[in-house]
């Protein structure tokens, strides 16, 4: 059987100071990507979902088989969208364009993507996904959900579970929301646009 491994973060530890700390990273993702990467391969030793690729076991598994892919999937796409911070970072190419025709400006997407993510109550996502004809839809998924699960083309996402920011910003889960535009890397979600 084919087994999950741990995402190679595409930059080192360190590299997202000040706003997610090496600290953060350790635990986020040594400690609790790692752990999901761990289960989910136990989980599936004899499973007839066994051999499937990430995105298919999502859609189909139930119970705590899903829970740890949906997790491995949605820190996969988290931990891959960043770069070292640039206080002027902002979306380039066609989803750019997406993203002031249908929000009205970049100003106008962060405060609601910022807001959905403040509101979410309890653990899970705010995502930012596009729909077959390429609309730009922002929703909150709870969990492990993923919007893959709605037919959509997720694309960004901010991590609202606590132990994403709790080391670095404690119960101030809005402050980390709007640190977070500094460090992603918008050709990344440009390219999950244009797919």
């Amino acid at each position: 059987m084919e087994r999950f491994e741990l995402l190679t973060l595409p930059y080192a530890p360190e590299a997202l100071e000040p706003v997610i700390s090496k600290e953060t990273i350790a635990f986020h993702h040594g400690k609790h990507l790692a752990g999901y990467v761990n289960n989910l391969n136990g989980l599936l030793e004899g499973s007839p979902l066994a051999g499937l690729p990430l995105e298919e076991i999502v859609l189909k598994a139930e119970g705590g088989m899903l829970n740890n892919a949906g997790q491995i999937l949605n820190h996969n796409l988290y931990f891959g969208q960043f770069c070292a911070p640039k206080a002027d970072a902002r979306p380039v190419g066609k989803l750019a364009e997406a993203i002031d025709k249908q929000f009205g400006s970049f100003e106008a997407f962060k405060d609601e993507f910022q807001k959905k993510g403040a509101t979410l109550f309890g653990s899970g996502w705010v995502w930012l996904s596009a729909d077959a004809d390429g609309k730009l839809v922002i929703t909150q998924e709870t969990n492990a959900a993923n919007p893959l699960q709605k037919g959509l083309t997720p694309l960004l996402t901010f991590d609202v579970w606590e132990h994403a920011y709790y080391l670095d910003y404690q119960n101030r889960r809005p402050d980390h929301l709007a640190a977070l535009w500094q460090i992603v890397d918008w050709e990344v979600i440009d390219s999950r646009f244009n797919r």
